[in-house]
């Protein structure tokens, strides 16, 4: 109860701060809340502000774990086919900035000498800035990877008379945030904590978040790996300060089993009463070690079953079988009986305190083994604690069942092979499971516009259409909210310019996306 209290409270001091408008500071005083906030307060808010509206029903299961196919719709197609509700992607604009906002004030409250002294009860303080500054970077991360170039430099500016934020590159955006990261790597006092209470990630390890900044800068150089030679060395620097060393290091937020804090994915589910949701047949068909033979195309792990299987989901009549992907909305009631209802028989990972991944020690190793050119080690490594990690849900795998599997997906460790481990390690984890498909082309089993989702026992063959121009690919971006249009027109319209055709569309490419129809799996740098 002290720990759910703790995190209301931090929550309503979040909404408090930032909702208010300055100019009536004076006016909105509230003798019930306190003047000061204790900054590992706003840390926890922070922290859950940020998950719940990035792993939920909308931002994730509507958006980014579709996009990634790993769920797909079973009863409102609308969204698999890019049809994005614009309502939904204004507020969620809104909300990410407005965590950022309250990790800004951690910064803030830690540097400003008047208040920096009265911090030091809740962590030291280059301890909570570092950490703050490395929450931040990972959350502009994903806004960026999501809409492209987005504000960034002149964001919560306003005590400046900075009112409309201008749109910053996303070459501009990456610099500053490898930068921020490597500030924060430097920060980092390990015989400190970076916060006493309020910290739902780390728990206030100082050395576990000096990983994870560490991590995420390798994360973001294997980004840029087919477009700027200095990825290399971003990784190596990252390597020599230390990195995630085992899944005890992996960066995760601990939901409770006490309502209304469970995972969001569970609420969508059990406290929302909806059954919207299911697991989609591309990325079954991977699982279960088959090809698409409604579009010939092959896996390289055929004929293997991945153990993981019955963890993503639940069999159905002893079959597992997905959602097939991208069908109009009034064609799914036959495959909507043939997949899996989550709602009577919901997956491992569907529980309450469903710890939700910002970045697991099995991605960092398949960073590294591409870093050495596709190094089976590192690979193996990978399999094995993403078997481990995943496998705790579901009572563990053996060490035999583990190595029999390692050996049989390492016949020939190549980029597809460790593109497509990492995709799977990458469950629930949808925007960056679509930033690696962006980036490498991987997996080939993704369906794309207008090739083969399923075929009715008439023969008639239904096929993923998208509602949005998309150029034949899987939408390469998230159009800007229309909000913005009028709220910061002018900065909007600059960004637009920047945009392929100069229009706000699905299909401009981020900088880092280099594929083409004659090199659709592009080499490194």
């Amino acid at each position: 109860m002290k720990k759910i209290l703790f995190r209301l409270f931090a929550f309503a001091i979040i909404l408090n701060l930032f909702a208010s408008c300055e100019d009536m500071d004076n006016i909105n005083l509230d003798p019930n809340n306190p003047k000061d906030m204790p900054s590992n307060m706003l840390m926890a808010g922070a922290e859950k502000h940020l998950m719940d509206y990035i792993y939920d029903a909308w931002f994730s299961g509507r958006q980014c774990l579709l996009y990634a196919q790993f769920w797909a719709q079973r009863n409102y197609t609308e969204e698999d086919r890019y049809q994005i509700r614009e309502s939904v992607n204004n507020s969620y604009f809104n909300h990410l900035y407005r965590g950022i906002a309250a990790l800004e004030e951690v910064i803030k409250l830690n540097t400003d000498k008047e208040t920096a002294s009265s911090m030091l009860q809740y962590g030291y303080n280059d301890n909570q800035i570092a950490a703050a500054k490395t929450l931040r970077a990972w959350a502009y991360l994903l806004m960026t990877d999501t809409w492209g170039g987005i504000p960034y430099g002149e964001v919560n500016k306003l005590k400046d008379g900075v009112y409309y934020p201008k749109y910053e590159s996303q070459v501009n955006i990456y610099n500053a945030l490898l930068n921020e990261l490597k500030t924060a790597d430097e920060l980092f006092d390990l015989k400190e904590s970076a916060f006493e209470g309020g910290d739902n990630i780390f728990g206030g390890d100082a050395g576990k978040w000096k990983k994870f900044a560490n991590s995420l800068r390798c994360r973001i150089a294997i980004h840029i790996a087919k477009v700027d030679p200095k990825w290399k060395s971003i990784i190596a620097d990252a390597l020599n300060s230390g990195v995630f060393e085992s899944n005890d290091d992996n960066a995760l937020y601990h939901y409770s089993t006490t309502a209304p804090y469970e995972c969001y994915f569970y609420r969508a589910f059990f406290a929302d009463g909806r059954n919207d949701f299911s697991i989609a047949r591309p990325f079954v068909d991977i699982l279960k070690g088959v090809r698409d033979t409604l579009n010939n195309k092959q896996h390289p792990f055929e004929g293997i079953v991945d153990p993981r299987l019955a963890i993503f989901t639940t069999p159905r009549n002893g079959e597992y079988i997905g959602m097939p992907y991208g069908i109009p909305s009034g064609q799914t009631s036959v495959p909507r009986g043939l997949a899996p209802n989550w709602f009577t028989a919901p997956p491992a990972f569907l529980i309450p305190n469903y710890d939700v991944t910002l970045m697991t020690y099995a991605e960092m190793q398949f960073i590294i083994s591409e870093y050495k050119g596709f190094a089976e080690e590192e690979y193996k490594n990978g399999v094995r604690a993403s078997l481990n990690y995943w496998g705790k849900l579901n009572g563990g795998f053996s060490g035999e069942d583990i190595e029999e599997y390692v050996e049989s997906v390492s016949k020939n460790v190549n980029a597809e092979a460790v593109s497509l481990q990492k995709y799977i390690d990458l469950f629930n984890n949808g925007t960056e499971a679509w930033t690696e498909y962006r980036r490498t082309g991987f997996p080939l089993q993704l369906l794309k516009p207008n090739e083969i989702s399923f075929v009715e026992e008439s023969g008639n063959e239904i096929r993923f259409i998208p509602l949005s121009e998309t150029k034949g690919d899987i939408l390469a971006r998230v159009k800007y909210p229309t909000n913005e249009s009028t709220l910061n027109a002018p900065n909007w319209d600059e960004a637009l310019s920047r945009l392929e055709d100069k229009t706000n569309n699905y299909y401009s490419k981020m900088f880092w996306d280099v594929r083409s129809a004659s090199n659709p799996h592009p080499a490194n740098k």
